[in-house]
């Protein structure tokens, strides 16, 4: 099926591809080169991605996956400092209504891993409702190597983990592998073939009245304590740490390799 994002206008189809088959859409990142990294473009291709999602009436799930070896490396960090840089605080506000909106969607989002996820794709995956992950994934928060925080991926990693897991990912910086990340429910399956359990949601799910995701999703919401003061304070300080000189120092050299840091092994 060809498939189109409405209302994205010149950005469609610049960060993803696309594919429906029998109440599934499939998107997928295609920018490996980049290592699927977030940036504006990308934020509203998959925002348009979830409006075609539920225009299309027999969806029942959505899988987000990727190319390449890294499903995705968070906030893509040429584009956070170049020229022409967007304003921190728009660009934190739209990756954090990304996130709310996997949580709320009427939709089954399930995110399919393989390989590395970094940072900001952390947020994405804990975001998800499931989780299917190969053994040769992992996942890691950076931001403290740069003097910034995990500041909108921790709400949503919260609910996923609980606290004190989601506190320790985020202070050691240190991956956390397939297995742990399963132990720690961040993973729901460990799994090199995910389609017997994507043919079995897909089953269960295309017997769910059509508004059922949407309903238990909201009431789910309405019992967690994220709420709007959430978003501005995750928000605001990220916006904070990024107008910081020595934190735009920290990331500029890491872009530019001047300040290499292996994130896929441990550092001694």
């Amino acid at each position: 099926m060809d498939l189109t994002l409405d209302g994205a206008g010149p950005t469609a189809h610049r960060t993803l591809s696309l594919a429906y088959d029998r109440g599934m859409l499939t998107v997928r990142l295609t920018r490996p080169e980049r290592q699927n990294s977030i940036t504006p473009v990308l934020l509203a291709e998959l925002d348009a991605a979830l409006d075609l999602a539920e225009r299309l009436e027999d969806c029942r799930l959505v899988v987000l996956e990727a190319e390449g070896g890294t499903f995705c490396s968070g906030m893509d960090l040429y584009d956070a400092v170049g020229p022409g840089t967007a304003d921190a605080d728009q660009g934190g506000t739209a990756y954090y209504d990304l996130l709310e909106r996997l949580t709320s969607v009427g939709r089954i989002v399930v995110a399919r891993v393989d390989g590395q996820v970094v940072g900001g794709g952390v947020g994405l995956v804990a975001a998800s409702d499931f989780v299917l992950a190969t053994a040769r994934s992992q996942f890691s928060l950076p931001e403290a190597l740069w003097g910034l925080m995990p500041c909108s991926v921790l709400p949503f990693l919260v609910r996923r983990v609980g606290f004190q897991r989601a506190h320790t990912m985020a202070l050691s910086t240190l991956p956390v592998g397939a297995a742990e990340a399963e132990r720690c429910r961040l993973v729901d399956e460990v799994t090199e073939d995910a389609w017997p359990f994507l043919r079995r949601l897909l089953f269960r799910a295309s017997r769910f009245d059509g508004t059922v995701v949407g309903d238990l999703k909201r009431y789910l919401r309405r019992l967690w304590i994220v709420d709007g003061a959430t978003q501005d304070l995750a928000v605001g300080e990220f916006s904070r740490l990024m107008s910081s000189d020595a934190v735009r120092r920290r990331i500029t050299e890491f872009a530019s390799g001047q300040a290499a840091v292996r994130f896929s092994t441990d550092l001694p």
